[in-house]
């Protein structure tokens, strides 16, 4: 699967076809609007012109000069930007999976690491500044496998763990098998 073009540019041809205005029209709006706050510009573009969010994000971040959405090439550069608690963490459970499932590929989506199948996102992992969050990528996954996990914090889509956790091989692996059997 060839990864998206993660340049903000890459939506320009669009918002230019969509919004019947070049982007030199576009980058004077945004030079009247460049005092207000990020949330303010969003609005003003959603408001007067009509933009979707996802145009709308694009050109106000490239105007302040992101130009880019990709935050990490590599799970090394992911790694690299974390707490070293986290990384350490975070490192023991994505072994513990690829051991037992190695057909599963490394991949940076929304600039976190994630394993999967073809096109099919299987686990996934966040941190925040004070814990991890596992994602297994389906609701009823993680409905099914958290009964038996009850002193971990589930949220809607997501499992809280500490920073420092003492990787349960057997939850992770879990997880991964019942996702994998959605696919099935």
């Amino acid at each position: 699967m060839a990864a998206k073009d993660p340049t903000r540019e890459s939506y320009f041809p669009a918002i230019e076809k969509r919004y019947g205005e070049k982007m030199a029209y576009w980058f004077k709006v945004m030079e009247k609007i460049k005092g207000k706050k990020y949330p303010e510009q969003i609005a003003h573009l959603q408001e007067n012109f009509g933009f979707s969010k996802a145009h709308a994000n694009a050109l106000v971040m490239y105007s302040r000069g992101s130009l880019s959405s990709r935050r990490h090439e590599t799970l090394t550069d992911y790694f690299a930007s974390i707490d070293p608690k986290q990384a350490k963490t975070l490192r023991k459970i994505f072994k513990v999976i690829r051991e037992k499932n190695p057909k599963l590929e490394h991949v940076i989506a929304w600039n976190q690491p994630v394993l999967r199948l073809g096109t099919m996102y299987i686990f996934g992992a966040g941190v925040a500044k004070n814990h991890i969050l596992l994602n297994p990528f389906s609701k009823a996954v993680l409905d099914s496998v958290m009964k038996k996990y009850p002193d971990l914090k589930v949220n809607k889509h997501t499992i809280q763990i500490p920073n420092d956790w003492q990787v349960d091989e057997s939850m992770v692996l879990r997880l991964v098998k019942a996702r994998l059997a959605e696919k099935e």
